[in-house]
């Protein structure tokens, strides 16, 4: 059955939107190449998103420089303001952009375990509050917000989970309630899998499998380019799937005796120590993610991973020490990373976090060189490149997705 003329019309403006969304400006006859469109059909479309306030003409192309066909249409970046939040246990990260994720303003601040629910969640409000305002006069359309934890499928709130902090459950709540924005909540995980897919790592992927490596582990399942939460929103939880090498089992409580136990920060901090490598100077990274740099530095004989900055060698320890770390680490973060493959074969996987940035090729090329003796599978391994910024930059996807949901419907003329 062919579409009605309004449904036809919604489609030709979505089309056309994301094209100028993706690919900036453009000209009538662009959009008509690209689109595959009539030229009368194209400049209807115009027309109809001009009035809508979602595109303007920002600039003229070609050799002369003039007349219609000349003109360039963009998105008006300034239709709506969007925010993102990076929501951990020890603090919050904000930035505030505009419709076309350009950032005009952000900021963090520190929020202490001993800091009560009541003053953290207003310490936390009043920061984006904040941010906002310096962004300027323009309300929030829409926030989204990454965090730990679980993320109920039903209805798209944070759960109450064991060992998370009450405040970050009160917060989702209180942005609610104060700000005249949309807001989404999304796993931390999830979210960078979502940005390493857009902007990173997994570019190009519409299966893979992305194992975080922070603070703590997680794990995001895309499968056929679909995220994959599960019936409870637990998908990925890996931090509690039981592993050789630990003295007990992980409880429902407690993830301790799980995969979490060989590759969190503390864990990976603690096998470095057992080679000989420390740190004291991290510069407010995770002194893990530091560790794991530096080693590989070691290892390729003092010289700078890629988009780093050089840095002083691990204490005392020579390329030797650090290579055994790296191979003990990858013995490790593959078993995490061979359960993900039996069961899933995504055919990749990324290490994400500050942890996999900062192994880079070295120790994605270790873990992967064991996958193949491990699993039948061909499953390659990838270094994630946007590390812990990745969940901030994929709660601005979301946030930026939500409201292009919304806008870009332009009412029927």
């Amino acid at each position: 059955m062919p579409a009605s003329p309004s449904t036809a019309r919604a489609i030709n403006d979505r089309l056309a939107l994301r094209l100028l969304q993706e690919q900036g400006p453009l000209t009538a006859g662009q959009l008509k190449q690209l689109t595959g469109l009539s030229r009368p059909t194209v400049a209807d479309l115009v027309e109809r998103l001009t009035e809508a306030g979602l595109v303007a003409v920002v600039g003229e192309s070609g050799e002369q420089r003039r007349g219609p066909n000349a003109r360039l249409y963009g998105i008006v970046a300034d239709r709506a303001r969007l925010a993102a939040l990076d929501v951990r246990t020890e603090g919050v990260a904000v930035l505030v952009a505009d419709l076309l994720g350009g950032v005009l303003a952000e900021a963090s601040v520190p929020i202490g375990g001993d800091m009560g629910t009541g003053p953290a969640v207003e310490q936390a409000v009043a920061v984006v509050e904040r941010t906002a305002k310096e962004a300027g006069a323009a309300p929030l359309h829409t926030v989204g917000i990454g965090a730990p934890g679980l993320i109920d499928p039903a209805t798209g709130e944070l759960r109450d989970s064991s060992g998370l902090p009450e405040w970050h459950r009160r917060l989702v709540t209180a942005l609610h309630e104060r700000l005249p924005a949309r807001v989404i909540v999304e796993n931390e995980t999830n979210l960078a899998a979502l940005a390493e897919q857009r902007e990173g790592a997994a570019r190009g992927r519409d299966t893979f499998v992305l194992l975080w490596l922070g603070l703590g582990t997680g794990a995001a399942v895309v499968l056929d380019g679909a995220l994959r939460r599960g019936a409870s929103g637990g998908t990925g939880e890996i931090g509690f799937l039981p592993v050789p090498g630990t003295r007990t089992l992980p409880s429902a409580t407690d993830c301790d005796g799980g995969f979490h136990s060989l590759a969190g920060s503390g864990a990976i901090t603690r096998l470095a120590g057992e080679h000989g490598l420390f740190t004291a100077d991290t510069g407010g990274e995770p002194q893990a993610a530091v560790l794991v740099r530096r080693a590989v530095e070691a290892v390729a004989g003092g010289g700078a991973t890629a988009g780093t900055a050089a840095a002083p060698p691990p204490s005392e320890a020579g390329p030797e020490q650090a290579g055994r770390f790296l191979d003990a680490l990858a013995d490790r973060l593959a078993i995490g990373a061979a359960s993900l493959a039996a069961i899933l074969d995504p055919g990749c996987v990324v290490l994400g976090g500050e942890v996999g940035q900062a192994g880079g090729a070295v120790l994605a090329g270790l873990v992967e060189a064991r996958l193949a003796r491990m699993s039948p599978l061909v499953t390659e391994v990838r270094a994630g490149v946007l590390g812990g910024g990745a969940v901030l930059r994929g709660a601005l996807l979301t946030a930026r997705d939500g409201a292009q949901d919304e806008l870009f419907a332009p009412p029927e003329r």
